[in-house]
């Protein structure tokens, strides 16, 4: 049997050293601006061949490359992380499937092909997300495969809607736009918003929380939540020819509702998946709004510092004896430095602070939104998403780091090298990622020319935000917070607009009363008198049959078979 540790560190290695070469590969072709679109044939037989095709350009090994290197990453930490657990090796396998998965579902130009990836991630993340076996990880993997489902009805639509061009490869046909096209594009972002939990299919992403913290990092980083994002960057240039306002309204709606559910939110892992679906929103928006290349540039460098706050995360969790709850900690400075240092990093990228990661993408997102000439309501919901984004990320370090001591006691509090250095490599690329990546794809410098007033606009809004983060959680003793005040509102928005309750027992609420009365009427009423308590001999000879057939069966199609076998010959 192979060592767990062994198997661990070669997946890792082997990842970090394909996705550091695939990156490479990428940068090169980018420069050159190079293609590679590769046809594999499979089987060739009488004038019918089935081929695999793939394509190779700068964003799929760009994008191919990050998540490799932070899938590498996740897997060295979660040596440490799952060291204790029985099914470890079961669970590197699960996380190295649901990579190649994401992988095949990259470099695919074919709807056929993407369908494999497609599913396969959305098959691998049930598994992982009812790895830990309890009610709680099973309804939550429940609604997150019927979720993810529904993407795939929608693609398998769109695969038989594709019967209308001369072949299934959707890259052809980007050029091109025909009147029917509008239904292929509505399957196209159907699936998309699926896998991406925008609103209206928003509520299994946290609850996808109930997996281990290593495949959170992967599916709210770079795998699960990024595949619908991906999906319709490639669909872009079709995306242009269509009004996209009602579907940017439902991502803008979306950002919004998550970073206020997000300030009302008091389990450290809520927060974190809540701020994943804001930035989704985040690239959905500005997606929609025409600058799929802007979508792309925050795809790569948010995947970098969300997967560095998850794993900082998973740290104080497991130090806590899996407590969840911020309003238990506090002070940790003192006893995890190095997470809080990775933790501090990865939260400051995402609020864009300057220079780091973030900044260059969002900097120039809210740039674009600017000047993109949209109506006022646009402009608004962006500024305060970023706003509520700084707050509620002032709201977490405050409790997590300088609030009082509120812990348990008998905890064991300690850093391992192994996190530690996954950590490291993720906090490097949470620092300088997001500047290399945009001097690489940006070659000539993107200006655009704003009043000091607009210029100013977002700084503002960011101090608004951390001052209200601030008196979010600051509450001295015998009054009442804030939230408690205003408690219909906050309960309404910390409950996501009430969606999670839509998406369960409100749908099927009134199929199960009407199973429930079919139950009543047929199988504990009259079916159960007239079949089960019949006082006639119909269900006891029946039975009888059943069972004389059911050991019997070979000899009977023994018999069968030689009656007509005979007959035949007759």
């Amino acid at each position: 049997m192979l060592n767990k540790f062994s198997v661990y560190l070669l997946g890792s290695l082997s990842l970090f050293f394909l996705g550091v070469s695939s990156f490479l590969v990428g940068s090169f072709f980018l420069v050159w601006d190079y293609v590679i679109f590769m046809d594999w044939e499979i089987l060739s037989m009488n004038g019918c061949s089935i081929t695999m095709t793939f394509l190779f350009d700068w964003i799929s090994l760009v994008f191919v490359g990050c998540v490799f290197v932070i899938s590498s990453m996740v897997i060295y930490y979660s040596e440490s992380y799952m060291g204790s657990d029985v099914d470890r090796v079961r669970f590197y396998f699960l996380v190295f499937l649901f990579v190649m998965s994401m992988m095949m579902m990259i470099v695919s130009p074919n709807l056929m092909s993407i369908l494999i990836g497609w599913d396969g991630l959305g098959l691998v993340s049930y598994c992982l997300v009812i790895y830990f076996q309890n009610y709680k990880s099973y309804s939550a993997g429940m609604l997150t495969i019927l979720t993810n489902r529904v993407g795939d009805v929608a693609i398998l639509l769109s695969i038989a809607w594709m019967l209308n061009f001369g072949s299934w490869h959707y890259i052809f046909y980007m050029g091109m736009w025909d009147y029917w096209e509008f239904y292929l594009i509505s399957l196209i972002v159907l699936a998309g918003f699926t896998s991406s939990a925008q609103i209206p299919f928003s509520s299994w992403l946290p609850a996808a929380m109930a997996a281990p913290t290593p495949v959170s990092s992967l599916v709210h980083s770079s795998t699960l939540v990024t595949a619908g994002v991906y999906l319709l960057i490639r669909f872009s240039e079709m995306l242009s020819n269509f009004n996209c306002s009602f579907i940017l309204a439902l991502s803008m709606m979306t950002m919004f509702m998550a970073g206020l559910g997000a300030n009302l939110e008091f389990d450290l892992s809520s927060i974190i998946a809540l701020s994943t679906l804001s930035q989704l929103g985040l690239m959905m928006s500005i997606l929609f709004l025409g600058y799929p290349i802007l979508s792309f540039l925050h795809l790569l460098t948010h995947a970098f510092f969300k997967a560095l706050l998850f794993l900082c995360a998973g740290v104080m969790i497991h130090c806590m004896n899996d407590s969840q709850d911020i309003r238990y900690m506090g002070a940790m400075t003192s006893y995890l430095p190095f997470t809080c240092t990775g933790f501090c990093i990865s939260n400051m990228s995402l609020c864009g602070l300057p220079f780091m990661s973030g900044f260059y993408s969002k900097d120039l997102i809210l740039e674009a939104m600017t000047g993109s000439g949209y109506n006022f309501f646009v402009f608004l919901i962006f500024f305060v998403s970023i706003g509520l984004t700084v707050s509620y990320t002032f709201r977490v370090i405050y409790y997590v780091m300088f609030y009082n001591v509120n812990m348990h006691v008998c905890h064991g509090y300690g850093e391992d090298s192994i996190m530690m250095k996954s950590m490291i490599v993720l906090a490097l690329l949470a620092i300088s990622g997001g500047s290399m990546l945009s001097w690489l794809i940006f070659s000539v410098p993107e200006l655009f020319v704003l009043p000091l007033h607009l210029k100013l606009m977002p700084l503002v809004f960011i101090f608004l935000g951390g001052w209200l983060g601030y008196e979010f959680s600051s509450v001295n003793l015998g009054e009442f917070p804030l939230s408690l005040r205003f408690y219909f509102i906050s309960f309404f928005s910390g409950s996501m607009w009430f969606m999670p309750y839509f998406s369960t027992f409100m749908l099927y609420g009134k199929s199960f009363y009407l199973s429930k009365m079919y139950y009543e009427v047929m199988d504990g009423g009259w079916g159960e008198y007239v079949v089960s308590s019949s006082p006639l001999l119909f269900t006891s000879s029946l039975s009888k049959l059943m069972n004389y057939y059911q050991f019997n069966n070979v000899k009977i199609y023994m018999m069968v078979f030689v009656f007509i076998f005979i007959f035949s010959l007759i």
